[in-house]
């Protein structure tokens, strides 16, 4: 979901629920996959899973975290990483109401425009 997207009312409660919980009862709910990490790293991050992705399927939110050569450091990183995407999907936008500008505001904008006009008009040679 991107950012301008607004989640759905059932998704956004279901993230509030989840993000109420303590820290290893919402690691409970979620599915833990270790797997090789590929890149940079060496033998010992090629070799070994230390790769970690975490599947929260309440929300369908999927998180990963392969930078580092740690599992338990990957692990952490992964939390912390559901855990904001959690927060965004609980983000409700401001409503926005149309106004009409100011009586001010459109004077000044309308003194600028002529402004420019005889700024141009004098480049030329003064109509």
């Amino acid at each position: 979901m991107t950012p301008t997207q607004v989640a759905p009312p059932w998704l956004r409660a279901a993230a509030r629920a989840a993000l109420a919980l303590e820290p290893d009862a919402l690691l409970a709910q979620c599915h833990v996959d270790v797997y090789t990490g590929g890149g940079p790293g060496g033998q010992h991050r090629n070799k070994t899973e230390s790769a970690v992705r975490l599947t929260h399927p309440p929300t369908g939110v999927t998180v990963t975290a392969t930078e580092r050569r740690s599992q338990h450091e990957n692990r952490e990183v992964a939390f912390e990483r559901l855990r904001e995407r959690l927060v965004a999907l609980t983000f409700v936008p401001k409503v926005r109401r149309a106004t009409r500008p100011t009586k001010g505001s459109q004077e000044r904008r309308l003194a600028g425009k002529r402004r420019d006009a005889r700024v141009k008009a004098d480049r030329r040679g003064g109509d």
